[in-house]
């Protein structure tokens, strides 16, 4: 599901922030909400993605997230022909507002 970037800005508990690592310089944002995913997005319905941890960190600034943890998952893992894995192979690292923005 992906929800505004502004609408997100108005609810006062956003149990948790997830930046995702996509590549070696994209990002995007997710928050979890009453245990529910939503991808944050532009109110054009566009994701939000940016190229640097801090930029998408300022566009995230005024969310009141519980928690903020950066997650990457790693292609690696997977083969072709392969049985597929009943879990994820995701590392989840925590983040603290630093105050650079």
């Amino acid at each position: 599901m992906k929800t505004p970037l502004t609408k997100l800005e108005k609810y006062f508990v956003i149990d948790k922030l997830i930046i995702h690592s996509l590549d070696l310089c994209l990002y995007q944002a997710s928050v979890i909400i009453d245990g529910e995913e939503h991808f944050v997005c532009y109110d054009d319905g566009n994701f939000l993605r940016t190229h640097s941890l801090i930029e998408i960190q300022k566009c995230c600034k005024n969310l009141k997230a519980k928690e903020t943890v950066l997650r990457q998952e790693s292609a690696y893992d997977e083969m072709v022909g392969a049985p597929a894995k009943g879990e994820t192979n995701a590392l989840e690292v925590p983040l603290k507002d630093c105050g650079l923005y």
